[in-house]
């Protein structure tokens, strides 16, 4: 009688801490909610009303004016799009690739410069030359001004995901390669057909930092675009709400009288839903191998 009881007082704080839990884990969804809530809600507000009354959780005045800015040119923002969605299937397919090939062949044990060029890498994160000789780089000697690959190759291999792609196959058995090996499989064979396959939470966790990387970039464009067929969504959106702010305060500076309302709190709201509605609608679907691959690699690093 005695254990019956205390196995249904086990069983109760069990379910007593489960209980607690979830309440938590369901609070915390909710102040991750709420943020990008209200800034989807305020892209539909009217410009006065966010100026008067601030941000809220509901349209006062529902107004899709800004939408109308951001698409009044649809060929031009479906253009930075492609560009952008080019940019970052590429970059990632590529960046995962090589990032893998890397970190496999630095977790060797069998390569005995493994520790020196992982030290030259990560040395690379800690020094660099400067951004004047880097431009001229691109620019003065590989020539990748107003050309798509300057968005792709100058950021393709980020040392940090190496890292974690390296810690993360440290704990794959050596017993798998030594096999393969035996059954006449080669270093290249191996790392496809085995590696790859028992890395798919790394390369979900990795490759979803790659993909964010570039399809949040901007600064690349500012520096080496000038073509407006190549610019990227993010610096589109940039240029056109600089545009925007630069004619109101022109119409503000002419004394003129005349008034211009120009959405800015709304235009910027609807650009951050424009920007990260892929991205959010994306996630789900590797959110699984994301928070596997970001705990492992978080644990052996």
């Amino acid at each position: 009688m005695h254990a019956t009881a205390v196995k249904r007082g086990q069983q109760k704080d069990r379910l007593f801490l489960s209980a607690i839990g979830y309440v938590l884990l369901i609070v915390m969804a909710i102040l991750c909610i709420v943020p990008f809530w209200i800034v989807l809600a305020s892209s539909f507000n009217d410009e006065n009303e966010i100026r008067l009354h601030g941000y809220s959780l509901f349209p006062k005045l529902f107004s899709t004016e800004a939408y109308r800015i951001i698409f009044e040119f649809p060929e031009s923002i479906l253009r930075a799009y492609g560009v952008t969605i080019t940019v970052t299937v590429i970059s990632t397919v590529l960046g995962l690739f090589l990032t893998a090939m890397t970190a496999y062949v630095l977790c060797r044990k069998d390569f005995k410069w493994r520790n020196h060029f992982a030290f030259y890498f990560f040395f690379t994160t800690l020094f660099s030359g400067g951004l004047v000789p880097w431009y001229l780089l691109i620019v003065n000697y590989l020539d990748l001004k107003d050309k798509l690959i300057v968005l792709i190759l100058p950021t393709l291999v980020n040392v940090f995901n190496m890292l974690v792609m390296r810690s993360f196959m440290n704990g794959i058995p050596d017993a798998i390669s030594e096999s393969a090996k035996i059954d006449g499989a080669g270093d290249f064979r191996i790392f496809v057909s085995l590696i790859l396959p028992l890395s798919k939470p790394a390369l979900a966790t990795i490759g979803l930092f790659i993909a964010l990387s570039h399809w949040n970039d901007w600064y690349m464009a500012l520096l080496f675009i000038s073509d407006e067929k190549l610019v990227p969504l993010q610096y589109y959106l940039y240029k056109m709400l600089g545009n925007l702010e630069g004619m109101r305060d022109a119409v503000l500076g002419s004394g003129s009288g005349v008034t211009v309302t120009i959405p800015g709190e709304s235009l910027k709201m609807a650009m951050t839903v424009v920007a990260t509605g892929p991205i959010i609608l994306a996630y789900p679907f590797i959110q699984k191998y994301f928070v596997k691959g970001l705990t492992i690699g978080a644990v052996k690093g």
